[in-house]
């Protein structure tokens, strides 16, 4: 094989394109690694990622610390999750919590198209996925009386998450859907300029919170105290077998559950007037 063949296996191919309303959607693969974009050649982050030889196994680092949320609500049976990208953790969810009623919204319709044919999402009685603006789905949910178990909050663009799922008013609308005890996960970054504005807005909200940390943070948040040391220890061996199964080990992931502020208390609170995420974040780490 010459250098050149050799070089041009080991790049990553477009398996797929469309432009949607909001975004374009791309599909990549390198040897069995597959990951949806919203940017040309996953320049600034990747949306999900599958090993297609192994698709139950988690990629993504973020994957594994949302899926802690497990510890320290174990038997949820009501889940939301705001932002499918490929459908990682819904699927993830359904395999673990079979009984369990999971609700994915999605706003691009294109993402839910390319998560079916490219990354083996699917939907089924007890997985179901509707189309709309996460915002707006939560404010229907509201006045309809729905109630969350578990709640994901996992929607993000080409740069970060839209600015008004971030805002206190926004967080206060999820707390009023958690089901009583019911626990809020959500993805976003580990550095950026807006850290220290999102976690007081979080703390403004909620109190305190479990602040896991790799690459991504999750936020694990709870309606009611937090769980003990101990009870998330016992909590971990529940699902163990089964998280075991998508790369989940809890030596690993409890040591990450820190609940001590790393942030400037003194930030200024994300609200619907004052929500300047495009202007603070620094991009994709």
């Amino acid at each position: 094989m010459t250098p050149a063949a050799a070089s041009a296996q080991t790049e990553q191919q477009l398996l797929h394109s469309e432009r949607s309303l909001y975004r374009e959607v791309m599909v990549y693969q390198k040897r069995d690694l597959r990951c949806m974009c919203f940017t040309r050649n996953c320049r600034v982050g990747r949306q999900s990622c599958m090993d297609v030889r192994a698709p139950d196994q988690f990629v993504l680092n973020y994957t594994r610390m949302m899926m802690g949320s497990l510890y320290v609500k174990p038997q949820p049976q009501s889940i939301l999750i705001i932002g499918l990208g490929g459908g990682t953790l819904p699927r993830a969810l359904a395999q673990i919590l079979p009984q369990a009623v999971i609700d994915v919204v999605e706003i691009d319709p294109a993402v839910v198209r390319v998560a079916a044919a490219y990354f083996d999402f699917h939907v089924s009685d007890h997985v179901r996925v509707t189309e709309m603006d996460g915002r707006v789905f939560v404010r229907r949910a509201l006045r309809g009386e729905r109630r969350y178990d578990l709640i994901m909050l996992d929607a993000f663009d080409h740069e970060y998450i839209p600015e008004h799922l971030l805002t206190q008013e926004f967080l206060r609308e999820v707390k009023r859907l958690l089901a009583p005890g019911g626990v809020v996960a959500a993805n976003t970054f580990s550095s950026s300029r807006l850290y220290d504005h999102e976690s007081v807005t979080y703390a403004s909200v909620y109190g305190t919170f479990f602040n896991l940390k790799r690459e991504n943070r999750v936020i694990i948040a709870a309606e009611g105290p937090l769980p003990s040391a101990a009870v998330l220890q016992a909590n971990s061996a529940i699902h163990a077998r089964e998280l075991t199964a998508f790369g989940v080990d809890a030596e690993q992931l409890l040591p990450l559950f820190a609940g001590r502020p790393d942030w400037n208390p003194r930030a200024r609170i994300l609200t619907d007037q004052y929500s300047p995420a495009n202007l603070l974040n620094l991009g994709d780490e």
